[in-house]
């Protein structure tokens, strides 16, 4: 037996299962529980108690509290909570038995005592709060209340004053809008109106908090438990409203600035303005009050929803009610959903036409009437009905015709030549099998309000089998859920969603994945550098994955090292005259990155710099009696800086007192000597705390024939500090730790490892149940797992190779709340879904350890910072993705995976074509691209197939066009291709779905059949394709993989191959010019032409040479920067025919 009994409560078991491993739920409809209970049991002697918000069972539940019960049926055990908790449900589960008692439980849960002020808005009444004064106005307000509500419109708060101020708090698509303005007199006089959004489906019944808290212009915005901090637009400081605040709608429409909106339809509960209890006034009719038809009692409407659960077997069927006289059948109802596909009604006629269909199609609304013969007739309306918000649906078959009306919109017709009657029941949600031969999906998702020719249906006799029948139905609730909020894609993407999951929009963000968390962007200079690049403008995302975002800077790789250029918006040196200590020439710099991505850049290079230079007559630095400066600048931090140039920081002198070149060594710089004659004082601060300099101060140029000009230079940084960081571990035992790694949400771990053990941890972090670890778990398999609540998660990537060679392997693993994927070296990536309704959160506690588990008790010797070997000590040995492999006296750089060639991977292999020439690369097997299908599986989630991927890489120079550069063709017909069209312009076509137009992306639409050097970089991971270089994203309309690749082909295509008639133009055309470092994932079909002469895999047709063209043209295109030139180029020849050799 259950017995529950509360105070000032009530409390309604859920489910109780007498089993020897049962548990169950208290439903609590109050707020608050104080902090003890008593559990009598004469058969449970302890429990666990759990409590969540959702009332579903999880496996990994952490207990809030281990409760003692006792042991015969007489005695009572009282368990005191440390502190109030607040919940909607709660979980006892017993956890030993006694074994000579009876199964049973009797709980008293007592709450605290709660006042509940409540008024009942019929969405023509409201409350009118009158100030004593004409108007109000006040500097901080706080307004609090709870409400409910079936209606997704509504308004609950507004005010306003004759100066333009506002307040309006009102529900809009089941979400809260505030609007606020605090005498902004272009919101004042503007038609659009700018609302502060949070909530959403709050039209659920059920009681949502509201608490707004304004303090001058900072306001916080809380709706239950998510809350919007914001500032408010205007000068204004205090919030002026006239006359009164009305509570429930706007009364009064046809003031100045007042926009009318509906009445809130629902209850609200403790309504507070300024600790000022409104509804408690009303209620005692109070004379500032004025209440119309507003009651104090929350009325309960008769609102019984059911929820369709699958996506496959759920429906809902319901017979016929009596038809009207004039024959025929109506159907009316209200669903809400996500899904854009789903079937809503399906009914069989008794004559022609045979069957008809109600359904969701691409979010649209589109009613099916089927004949015999195949033959139908359709009609489409509405837009946008799988928004997550209650649509109605009014079907009427009288009167010779069919309409159909959503949302009160005018009628859908359609004309019939007989009346049409219905036969048999009506199917909503889904149809079964042997009643229907339906292939729409089934809709998932909520209905109410279910009316079939005028008659109400009773969905509780449904769910008690007094009428109709149903399969996978809940009934009594709208179990919807907005998966978007709050919106777990990251870096400002766009969130959409279904019923059971939800998916990230990336377009323009700059970052890539399923919840938008790796950046597109290289992190560094160094690291474009490292995969080939030369130098130019390029994006950067210093942080990664991090919340900075990518920020434009130049790269200069002309240097033995790297620079990093961010410039600023003051180029050219300033001229400075009249000029005061007391009112002296401020110059603010702006630079190309915000100053959160200076720090990261900055911190993230190994030595910075910044040069400054004076130019000076009669314009001093610091000669003064006092010793204060006359001329400073600011740092980052906005601090005050008085040295110049490369002088230690704190000390005010000039580069020239350090090398001991001053013009007068009285004085520690060339501009204290004051002299009629130009001089200046030049230097290079490299202090990296205090740059890049954001402000300049000058103050000595107002004497007669005073004058200054100076120039701060670009901020130039090298060397990036996490290229290659490296640790050896000696022992065993030996470990490194770290703070807990900050991976709630999403999180990814990259390295790179040598060793010769058969196993080993890499990294671990655990929480009180959760943890994440990366291991060596055999010398050839690296395990990635995981548990965030749902049970242990495993990725294992397995190598044909042994991994304890002691030569350098990559690893890579992310975890994130859509997916976890897993990469070592050049293997196929690995990819787990991640449960749909499953945990989220990863709560870790410990600390981060690297090299070792979290188990062992003490740290202990055997860490050194680098790693012996010539592969260790730098990471560009071997350029352009060539592998750095340990020698017994030194290394050598295997380039089978690079493009390029020479003992370093970093020659370029250079091909100049003429219009008949080819090089076609026939894949050894047909094969799918990147396939990698998993056999392996957890009790939870299981490792899903890899996505399409595929990385195209090459430079080209012509000066033709049309011209083919690249094609790769499959035998099941697919295809992609890159050339230039007749304008020159860059274009991309992926022909993926044979059914399908292709897509045809041109990320470069000016002329690149120019004569000059273009590399070009695409990288394709599902629907999201990336043009890199020229930094460009784009969306396939399709993320199928390329199934059996045949061949690629550079140059000219002799064979149509289901080519589009543009493709085929160019294709037919070749290609004259140089091809260069040309690579797909992990194919070099230049390298392989050239060094593979002979070779089965490789077609060459027409005269092919090999040249140093590419590299001739990036050299010259630095030296020229653009100019036209006229350039040769030695050219080697190899005709496949012979061996001759022409110089």
């Amino acid at each position: 037996f259950l017995v529950l009994q509360g105070e000032n409560t009530i409390l309604e078991p859920l489910f109780c299962l007498g089993l020897p491993q049962w548990s169950f739920f208290l439903h609590l409809t109050w707020t608050r529980l104080n902090g003890y209970s008593h559990i009598s049991s004469p058969h449970n002697d302890s429990y666990h108690f759990t409590l969540n918000s959702m009332g579903k069972g999880r496996k990994k539940t952490s207990p809030l509290a281990q409760l003692v019960g006792n042991v015969n049926s007489e005695s009572v055990v009282q368990n005191k909570l440390s502190h109030p908790v607040r919940t909607r449900f709660l979980r006892f589960v017993p956890l030993d038995w006694n074994p000579s008692g009876w199964m049973g439980l009797r709980v008293e849960v007592f709450g605290c005592s709660y006042k509940s002020y409540v008024a009942d808005f019929d969405g023509r009444s409201s409350l009118l709060y009158r100030f004593n004064q004409k108007s109000m106005s006040t500097v901080k307000d706080v307004i609090s209340l709870r409400f409910k509500s079936h209606q997704a419109e509504g308004v609950l708060l507004h005010g306003e004053g004759q100066r333009g101020d506002y307040i309006t708090l009102e529900l809009h698509r089941g979400r809260l809008d505030l609007y606020l303005n605090l005498d902004d007199s272009q919101l004042r006089f503007s038609s659009g109106r700018v609302a502060v959004t949070v909530g959403s489906l709050l039209d659920d019944q059920h009681w949502h908090s509201v608490h707004i808290d304004r303090f001058n212009k900072q306001v916080n915005l809380t709706v239950d438990s998510h809350t919007q901090h914001f500032q408010t637009k205007g000068e204004g400081h205090s919030l002026e409203v006239d006359y009164e605040l009305s509570f429930g709608g706007i009364p009064l429409p046809g003031k100045p600035g007042t926009f009318l909106r509906k009445n809130f339809h629902g209850c609200m509960e403790n309504l507070y303005y300024n600790g000022i209890n409104i509804i408690d006034l009303a209620k005692r009719r109070k004379p500032q009050i004025h209440s119309g038809n507003v009651t104090f009692s929350c009325s309960q409407p008769q609102l019984v929803a059911c929820t369709f659960l699958s996506s496959s077997s759920s429906f809902l069927s319901l017979p016929s009610a009596a038809a009207a006289a004039a024959g025929g059948f109506s159907v009316r109802f209200q669903f809400r959903t996500w899904n854009p596909d789903g079937l809503l009604l399906s009914a069989q006629l008794n004559q022609e036409p045979q069957r008809l269909e109600l359904q969701i199609s691409n979010s649209r609304l589109r009613l099916t009437l089927y004949s015999s013969g195949q033959q139908k007739s359709e009609v489409s309306t509405g837009h946008r009905v799988s928004d997550g918000l209650w649509h109605s649906i009014d079907l009427d078959t009288r009167n010779l015709q069919i309409t159909l009306a959503v949302d009160g919109e005018p009628c859908s017709t359609t004309e019939l030549w007989e009346q049409v009657e219905s036969r048999g029941s009506f199917y909503f949600g889904g149809c079964p099998a042997t009643h229907c031969q339906v292939t729409t999906p089934t809709f998932q998702g909520c209905m109410r309000f279910i009316f079939i020719n005028g008659q109400p249906m009773n969905l509780s006799h449904v769910q008690q089998g007094l009428l109709g029948n149903y399969n996978k139905v809940q009934f009594d609730t709208c179990n919807i859920r907005d998966r978007c909020l709050p919106n777990l894609c990251e870096h400002g993407g766009r969130c959409s969603q279904t019923w059971s999951s939800f998916s990230c929009d990336c377009s323009g963000t700059g970052y890539s994945g399923a919840t938008c968390h790796n950046s597109i962007y290289e992190s560094s200079c160094e690291a474009y550098k490292l995969i080939g690049s030369s130098s130019g403008f390029y994006s950067i995302d210093p942080d990664g994955s991090g919340p900075l975002g990518p920020t434009q800077v130049y790269c200069n790789m002309t240097e033995e090292k790297v620079w990093t250029v961010v410039t600023h918006n003051i180029t050219t040196p300033v001229a400075v005259h009249g000029s005061s200590p007391q009112k002296p020439h401020v110059m603010r710099f702006n630079y190309s990155a915000t100053a959160e991505q200076l720090r990261a850049i900055v911190s993230g290079s190994e030595q910075c710099q910044q040069e400054v230079v004076y130019s000076c007559r009669k314009s001093r630095l610091f000669n003064t009696r006092d010793g204060s400066p006359l001329s400073w600048w600011l740092d980052r931090e906005g601090e005050r800086r008085s040295y110049w140039g490369g002088f230690l920081p704190g000390v005010q002198q000039c580069s020239c007192s350090l090398e001991e070149n001053c013009m007068d060594m009285n004085y520690f710089c060339n501009c204290d000597a004051d002299t009629d004659a130009w001089t200046n004082d030049t230097g290079i601060l490299s202090y990296k705390d205090h740059l890049p300099v954001s402000q300049i101060v000058i103050g000595d140029t107002n004497r007669t024939g005073s004058q200054a000009v100076y120039h701060i230079g670009p901020l130039r940084c090298y060397g990036d500090k996490s290229i290659w960081n490296a640790a050896s571990f000696y022992q065993e035992s030996s470990y490194l730790y770290f703070p807990t790694l900050q991976a709630e949400l999403a999180s990814d771990i990259s390295f790179y490892f040598k060793t010769s053990a058969p196993s080993g941890v890499f990294l671990e972090n655990l929480g009180l149940k959760d943890f994440i670890r990366v291991e060596l778990s055999s010398p050839s398999v690296v395990t990635f797992s995981f548990d965030v609540g749902d049970g242990p998660a495993v990725l294992s990537v397995k190598s044909h190779l042994p991994l304890n060679d002691r030569q350098w392997h990559y690893v890579r693993a992310e975890r994130n709340v859509r997916e976890a994927s897993l990469q070592v070296d050049q293997l196929p990536l690995r990819f787990l879904d991640a449960p749909a309704d499953g945990h989220l959160r990863l709560r870790l506690s410990s600390q981060l350890f690297i090299g070792g588990t979290a188990s062992q008790a003490r740290m202990t010797p055997g860490v050194s910072s680098g790693c012996p070997g010539y592969c260790s000590g730098s990471s560009s040995l071997c350029h352009n993705r060539g592998r750095c492999i340990e020698k017994s006296n030194g290394y050598v750089c295997d380039c089978s995976q690079s493009a390029y060639g020479g003992t370093t991977c970093n020659q370029e292999v250079s091909v100049s074509f003429d219009r008949e020439s080819s090089v076609t690369y026939t894949f050894q097997e047909p094969f799918s691209v990147m396939q990698n299908r998993s056999s392996q599986a957890t009790s939870i989630s299981t490792e899903s197939s890899n996505r399409a991927r595929e990385d195209v890489a090459f430079s080209f120079v012509t000066s033709q066009r049309p011209a083919m550069l690249l094609t790769v063709s499959t035998f099941s017909h697919q295809y992609i291709a890159v050339i230039l069209a007749k304008n020159g312009s860059l274009q991309i076509w992926y022909h993926l779905q044979t059914d399908r137009s292709p897509d045809v992306f041109s990320p470069a639409l000016s002329n690149l059949a120019d004569g000059r050097l273009h590399r070009i970089r695409i990288h394709r991971v599902g629907k999201n394709l990336y043009v890199q270089d020229i930094h460009r994203k784009y969306t396939l309309s399709s993320d199928a993989e390329l199934i059996l690749i045949r061949s690629l082909t550079l140059g000219k295509v002799t064979r149509r191959e289901n080519l589009d008639d543009e493709v085929m133009q160019a294709a037919s055309k070749g290609f004259i010019g140089c091809l260069s470092s040309v690579q797909f994932n992990h194919v070099a079909p230049l390298k392989a032409a050239l060094t593979n002469r002979g070779s089965s895999l490789v077609t060459i047709r027409g005269p092919l040479v090999q040249s140093n063209c590419g590299a001739l043209a990036e050299s010259t295109s630095h030296t020229l920067q653009g100019k036209a030139i006229r350039q040769t180029t030695h050219n080697f020849f190899f005709s496949p025919s012979n061996s001759e050799l022409v110089l």
